[in-house]
């Protein structure tokens, strides 16, 4: 059970890791400017810890229900 919640959050990391990778890359090239890349990370960090507190709620809720 701990070891699956491990796997879970090294896959997210892993995934947020990538998307900033890909947004680096992409100011690297010259495709986006600087300001628009620290807005993509920030938009990035903004929705995860966002629907991670979504899941959270939602499985706190689910847990209330279940009596």
């Amino acid at each position: 059970c701990i070891r699956d919640r491990f796997k879970i959050g090294c896959l997210t990391a892993l995934s947020f890791l990538s998307l900033v990778a890909i947004t680096i890359y992409l100011f690297g090239s010259g495709f986006i400017s600087r300001t628009q890349g620290f807005l993509m990370v920030i938009m990035f960090f903004g929705m995860y810890v966002g629907f991670g507190i979504l899941i959270v709620s939602y499985r706190f809720i689910m847990k209330l229900d279940d009596d």
